[in-house]
């Protein structure tokens, strides 16, 4: 994991939605941190300093370090509600970890040579059905993301979640179903289409 997250809260006493309200009016973000076998803790954090890390893709799968008040703990990022239509942030969940207790995670896919590729070369395009997957995974073997090389795929190759090349001590979170990640589909106007305009000329 290359990017360290430091994340400063404090402690919150008031609870409820005029509460939330006047915080965010002072620019704090109500949140609350819960599991790691400890009662639920209600905090706040700065907007602007949640924002700069918002801006860092790792942010959301990375391990995190919270401090609140003189403890430190770390916690995964498992919910962010923004508001509906402004850049708001309006509440966060933050999850304790756990050394030795497995994670599920949404981690981000990253596609490798995809305008390079043997089958976007054919002229065949690039058809993405998953941005990103469910993993589970001790905290030390979380990933920021999961590189997908799509060099050699050809027109016509797909891609399912059980083909996924995934780092050492990271499983899928779901083991049913095997959705499609990705596809080369064949390009538009293909050689059929072809055919048939010549058919109809002809006739």
């Amino acid at each position: 994991m290359s990017v360290d997250f430091n994340i400063v809260a404090q402690p919150r006493e008031t609870v409820g939605k005029g509460a939330s309200r006047r915080l965010r009016r002072a620019g704090e973000v109500p949140a609350i941190v819960y599991g790691g076998h400890q009662e639920p803790q209600m905090i706040t954090l700065p907007h602007n300093e949640l924002l700069k890390h918002l801006e860092h893709e790792a942010f959301y799968s990375h391990v995190l370090t919270l401090q609140v008040g003189d403890e430190t703990s770390s916690v995964v990022l498992k919910d962010l509600q923004r508001h509906p239509a402004k850049p708001f942030i309006q509440h966060v969940d933050f999850l304790r970890v756990t050394q030795g207790e497995k994670l599920r995670m949404s981690v981000p896919l990253h596609f490798l040579n995809e305008e390079s590729c043997v089958g976007v070369k054919a002229g065949g395009l690039v058809s993405r059905s998953l941005t990103e997957v469910e993993v589970s995974c001790l905290p030390q073997d979380l990933p920021e993301y999961i590189e997908i090389d799509m060099v050699a795929m050809e027109v016509g190759a797909i891609l399912h979640l059980s083909e996924l090349q995934l780092p050492a001590g990271v499983e899928l979170a779901h083991a049913a179903g095997d959705e499609v990640v990705v596809a080369i589909q064949a390009p538009r106007g293909g050689a059929d289409e072809e055919s048939e305009g010549e058919d109809s000329a002809e006739a």
